[in-house]
Formats: structure tokens, sequence, C-alpha cells
């Protein structure tokens, strides 16, 4: 665990190793993920075959179930949920509908002075591919997250793929299954579930656009395949920045640093703060905490290997300067007024404003997407949202006037660049 102080000499160059860290997949991956896909491409369904008898000890017969999960076993999943958490997913499933409901785009139909008709018509893509992993990582959580957008969006057909190891299905991904209407699920995994929906096989139809979370052969099995699919991102290990000065509960603090190192080992969790011995105090309570949770092997690894301490001298003005160079997935401002800071952060897939706002309700309840830019991407990229599954046409209309009075221009452009067939094509209609 690194521990920086914005007064060392030093400072600049640890904190630039910081930002420039890398923790993603290698150069052996890409080259695995080129050769699955090749696969896939070739062989379609013998591939996926022996890929997951290989990796999740799952045969794929000439059984339908095999292949398939059933609407009715997710209807009956989420028939077996206890109350509570029936309930948790329902109020998690509202406030993500609602919130993604207020994304959708408007169409634009409009006349210019030139009596020019111009707009733009939103439409949704006619198939997505939703991958949801399977194992240590099942999350009903990134189902809501991946097929509410969808759904908001009037995406037709959602294909989900998930890996099901040695057989075994997660009864709360069914759940939310059925909680989201979908009906075609499949027990695939890895880079070539990926392939399979990109490019299609004997059994399943290919997509138009491919979200949802996965490891590091899955994250770059869409990066291979963007331009051939539409992607959400190509997600790297989670994220957290908590800026704090020294009012905020180091417990709180602390538990907030771990839930995001909990993930993967590969995970990074940091902490700003004005106050050197306030940082001490926090990194004692991670101890303690890390030493209760299930998942501490996981965590103390995430910790020690990628966790940071900062110190700086002024928290509003140097932290912001700071958050925006990491450009972090999430980030939670502990502070007396988070408001100020947010103004001044530009990068950062989601921020958290204030003490009682953890970032665990953005994961679950909140409503934002909790898909969203990791490895400095939030410089340029956005969490998940409706518009992933949604395309915008544009459309133009001249009449016989409007083009006398601004095709002449275009006729111009288009001989200086070089192009007579462009510029005839104007003209024509001139004469």
């Amino acid at each position: 665990m690194r521990r920086l102080n914005a007064k060392s000499d030093d400072f600049e160059m640890q904190f630039t190793r910081l930002v420039n860290d890398r923790r993603e997949s290698d150069e052996s991956v890409a080259y695995d993920v080129q050769e699955i896909l090749r696969e896939v491409r070739r062989d379609g369904d013998n591939t996926l075959r022996n890929l997951t008898m290989r990796f999740d000890k799952h045969a794929l017969t000439d059984d339908p179930s095999s292949w398939r999960i059933g609407k009715d076993e997710c209807e009956a999943a989420y028939a077996a949920l206890a109350p509570e958490t029936k309930s948790a997913l329902q109020l998690a499933a509202d406030r993500i509908r609602a919130y993604h409901e207020g994304q959708l785009p408007q169409n634009r139909d409009y006349r210019d002075a030139a009596n020019v008709r111009l707009g733009a018509k939103w439409s949704p893509v006619e198939a997505a591919g939703l991958y949801v992993p399977g194992g240590r990582a099942a999350y009903p959580s990134s189902l809501l997250m991946n097929a509410i957008p969808a759904k908001v969006a009037g995406v037709e057909r959602l294909a989900v793929a998930t890996p099901t190891p040695k057989g075994e299905i997660n009864a709360l991904v069914l759940a939310a299954a059925h909680l989201c209407g979908i009906d075609e699920i499949w027990r695939i995994g890895g880079a070539q579930a990926i392939a399979a929906l990109a490019y299609g096989t004997d059994t399943i139809d290919p997509v138009d656009v491919i979200t949802g979370p996965g490891n590091a052969w899955v994250a770059e099995a869409k990066r291979q395949l963007y331009g051939v699919v539409g992607i959400d991102m190509v997600a790297g290990p989670s994220e957290i920045l908590v800026i704090s000065d020294n009012a905020s509960d180091p417990d709180w603090v602390a538990a907030d640093l771990l839930s995001q190192a909990e993930h993967d080992p590969t995970s990074q969790s940091i902490l700003i703060t004005d106050d050197a011995e306030f940082s001490e105090i926090v990194e004692d309570a991670v101890d303690v905490l890390c030493a209760q949770l299930e998942t501490r092997g996981v965590a103390r690894k995430s910790w020690d290997d990628h966790g940071a301490l900062i110190v700086v001298e002024d928290l509003m003005r140097d932290a912001p300067v700071l958050a925006n160079r990491l450009a972090a997935e999430h980030v939670e401002l502990m502070v007396a007024d988070p408001g100020a800071m947010f103004a001044r952060i530009d990068h950062a897939g989601s921020v958290f404003l204030g003490r009682h706002t953890p970032e665990a309700v953005g994961d679950y309840v909140a409503g934002p997407n909790h898909v969203l830019p990791t490895g400095r991407r939030a410089r340029f990229a956005s969490g998940l949202s409706v518009l992933d599954f949604m395309k915008r046409t544009s459309f133009i209309e001249f009449d016989d006037a409007a083009l006398r009075e601004i095709g002449p221009a275009a006729a111009t452009l288009a001989e200086i660049e070089g192009l007579p067939a462009h510029a005839a094509s104007v003209k024509v209609r001139l004469k």
C-alpha cells in the first residue's frame, strides 16, 4: 500500500506512477482471446461445446436445457426468494428504470431559415447481448443494470450469456432475469460467449450491441470485436477514490475503501485527505475491518498491492486536481461542502456526495448505472445508459428553392476537394 505526501520532493513522480499504473490484461490475454474468437467464428457450436466443457466443466449436449435456461426456471427462482430479497430486487429495478427513463432522447424535426427540413430520429438496436459474470462474481445487480436500460430503450431481443460452472446456476441472477422479462439465457461464458453473440452460430443468433462486465478475457473479447458489434466499454478492475477531511468517521471511510477492494485482487482503493494522522487512523480501521470480512483474502491483496493513502496540504485546492488526473470509476466526497468540490471535478465515472452516500448504494438502489468507465477512461467515456442501446439517424429534406439557395456552396466545396461527381450531383439539379 502506497503512502504519498504532497510535501515530499518526489510526490509528483510517485503520483504520476500511480496514475499510469496499468492493472489490466497483458499481451498473453489478447493473444488467447484472438485465438478463441477465430475458433468460434470458424467452428461455431463445436467450439462452444469444447470450451464450455474445458473452462466450466458443463456439457452442452443435444438437450436444449444444457444450452439455455428456461423462462419457467427464472420464474420459479423469483417465486422462491425470501420476501426481503424480493422486495430489495424490486426496489432496485424500479429505481433503475425510473432513472433511465429520464435518459430517453427526443427526436428532432424542424425547418431552418432556408426552409430546409432537418432532424434526427432515435431508434433502438434490434438485439442486445448482455453478459452476466458467473462463479465468484455472480451479481443479479449487473443484470438489472444492463437489461433495464435496454428495455427502456425499446430493444426487442435481449440475449443473456452467463457461465454455469459445473452446471450450477445462480438463483438470484435467474430471479433478476424474470424481473426484467428476459427469456433468452445461454449457459456459456468467457470470450467464447462474446464471440458467439457477435458472430452468431448455428444455435445462437448474433446481436448488435454487447454490454456487461466480465473478467480480463471478456473485456479483451469486447475490445477486439468492437466494430463487429457495438460495446458499452472495455472495463478493467474496479476503483474507488475517497476524498475525506478528518471530520468523517474513519470506520466509514475504511468500509468504503474495502467495498471496492473486495471485488478483485487488482481493484484499487485510494484515500486523499489533508490530515496525516487521520490517514493513519483510517489505515488501522482498514486492517481491523478487513480481518473480519469473508472476502478478506481478496480485499487484503487488493489493498496491499494497489491501495494508496495521499496526504495533501489543502483539500479543496489540491484534491480535485489529483482526482481529475486519476479519473476514477467511483469518487466519494466525504467533506463539509461536497457540492463545491464536485463543481471542480470534471473526470469521474460517478460521484457520491456527502458522508451518508456510500458507493454501495450506487451499485444497487440509487438509480444511475453502476457500469462505469475504469482505467482513467472517465476522461472521455460515460457510464452505461439508454443511449448505448440506441442509434440516431439524421435526415435532410430540400425543396427546389432551398437547393438553389444552398446548393451552389456545396458544389463549390466539392470542386475544391477534387470530387467533380459530387459537384455534378448538385449542379444538375440547378439547371
